[in-house]
């Protein structure tokens, strides 16, 4: 394979990550099978050692790919879980995504053979400006945050965090540092707050510092955010954002009436 670098091209160590990016994606290596070792794509590609070097280090940094001290270079384990953010109402599944969340994790990670577990926080703290926006609260008003650390397999997955007005909290369930039998929305429905509809926002960002330590991706995998409000015929009742790592997620919306299952 020859990749000398013409007139206005990227540098060869960037063009060689870009064809072993397309050898990986077209199956030629799969599931955890290590990477053919330097001197060997030397040969192929015809390069210098430290060509390979650059190449392999940017798909480290990618998520791609992971160094094992004294084994090699080996695919990263790429499993993917499609989590159904929305569902058509015609789609056949026994959970809701809007009114049963928790369930719906569990039932994704059950249909597809994977282990959920997951660690809880309570905490109180003063709103951001953009979630007090979407509450309807002053920025620095005090909101119950409740935190789900959502691993798959042992791997950790998405922190979800779900942000309440104190006066909404008081007094209930919600204020409790443990999780709530049947869920947040239990605790709703039990003081009349029923979430009946909810606005999503999609972004991405690269994680911060203890974010990076948690997931555990690759230097350069971004996250992907979902800030969920929700709403009842009252107004506002709580914003939900969820934080996965790119490498190991997909966000499924489902609009109108699927033919696909």
């Amino acid at each position: 394979m020859n990749i000398s670098r013409g007139p206005g091209q990227a540098p060869k160590y960037q063009r060689l990550a870009a064809d072993l990016r397309r050898r990986i994606a077209a199956g030629e290596w799969q599931g955890e099978a290590a990477l053919p070792v330097e001197a060997e794509l030397e040969m192929q590609y015809g390069v210098a050692r430290n060509t390979v070097r650059l190449a392999v280090d940017v798909l480290v940094n990618e998520g791609l790919l992971i160094r094992v001290q004294g084994k090699g270079t080996f695919l990263k384990d790429r499993s993917v879980l499609d989590h159904h953010a929305y569902r058509s109402p015609s789609e056949p599944w026994p959970g809701d995504s809007l009114a049963r969340p928790s369930e719906v994790y569990t039932e994704e990670a059950q249909a597809a053979g994977r282990k959920l577990t997951a660690d809880f926080e309570m905490l109180i703290v003063r709103a951001r400006t953009d979630i007090a926006d979407r509450l309807g609260l002053r920025p620095g008003e005090a909101v119950v945050v409740r935190r789900m650390l959502r691993l798959l397999d042992g791997e950790p997955w998405s922190i979800e965090e779900s942000h309440f007005a104190a006066g909404l909290a008081a007094g209930t369930p919600l204020m409790e540092p443990d999780p709530v039998d049947g869920g947040d929305e239990a605790v709703l429905g039990d003081i009349g707050r029923v979430e009946v509809g909810a606005v999503d926002h999609l972004s991405a960002r690269m994680p911060g510092p203890e974010e990076a330590q948690w997931f555990q991706a690759g230097p350069g995998v971004p996250l992907m955010v979902q800030t969920r409000a929700t709403y009842d015929t009252r107004g506002p009742v709580r914003v939900i954002e969820t934080r996965y790592s790119a490498d190991r997620s997909r966000l499924r919306y489902g609009l109108g009436t699927p033919v696909v299952r």
